[in-house]
């Protein structure tokens, strides 16, 4: 497969609940192995959108295809088939916190493979060391810092050596230091796995340092107000939403 080759496309797409139209027959495409930002201001539908995207709530119209599929059509099982080869870290990181760290990272492999336990185990630390936190197998998620739980979280969503992973708000509640180590890990992964990775952030620094594509969504037209390379919409900025977002109005 092609590096450059389109792994999701979206066809006029419209977000909504009920009457409440948030993004409306919006077009994009993720290349594979590219780090794709979805942002905008709070409220802008960016959430929303990858909840359609990992089909955890149905588009209101338009289509998503995934490696050709077309994934908004598909029935449950198929789509069931597809989102196996996608990970997903969310803005908490949703470990169970009942759960030691290797338990949480252990589940997806127990669910969904036949691997005996000494492989799952075996997997568990190459997970656990792959995001630096080799040795805190036995720790409970009330035991680590914020972002040692992201990153955690991240764990489990590489569980499965997933092709595609989307990120919703990875830097929420992080500090300075947490934030910058999580987007080296981001960069690290795309690099070294070829993981195509799709992040919704608000966050100017994480978008300008790992972004190689984005789409801005504008939530006064519902609409896609830009996209490319954050660093060029920055350089020509296509309107001035646009500009006022990724300078926050200091221009």
């Amino acid at each position: 497969m092609k590096q450059n080759e389109a792994q999701i496309k979206v066809k006029n797409l419209t977000v909504a609940y009920g009457d409440y139209v948030l993004l409306k027959n919006i077009s994009f495409e993720v290349c594979r192995g590219d780090i794709f930002i979805i942002m905008g201001a709070s409220g802008g539908g960016k959430s929303s959108l990858l909840r359609v995207l990992t089909g955890l709530m149905p588009a209101a119209s338009g289509e998503v295809f995934i490696d050709g599929i077309n994934f908004s059509s598909a029935t449950p099982e198929e789509q069931k088939k597809i989102m196996r080869r996608c990970g997903i870290l969310y803005q908490s990181g949703a470990l169970f916190s009942s759960m030691t760290l290797a338990d949480n990272i252990a589940l997806p492999l127990q669910q969904y493979t036949n691997y005996s336990p000494a492989l799952i185990k075996e997997l568990v630390s190459l997970k656990l060391a792959l995001v630096g936190l080799r040795g805190f197998e036995d720790f409970y998620p009330a035991e680590i810092s914020g972002g040692m739980k992201k990153r955690a979280g991240l764990a489990r969503a590489l569980a499965l050596d997933p092709e595609i992973v989307y990120f919703d708000e990875p830097s929420a509640g992080l500090d300075p230091i947490s934030s910058k180590l999580l987007d080296d890990l981001i960069i690290d992964i795309n690099q070294s796995l070829g993981t195509t990775i799709v992040v919704v952030t608000h966050e100017l620094n994480s978008i300008f340092a790992i972004g190689g594509n984005s789409v801005f969504l504008d939530a006064n037209t519902k609409s896609i107000a830009g996209c490319g390379n954050p660093k060029d919409l920055l350089k020509n900025p296509p309107n001035e939403t646009v500009l006022k977002f990724l300078t926050r109005g200091e221009k």
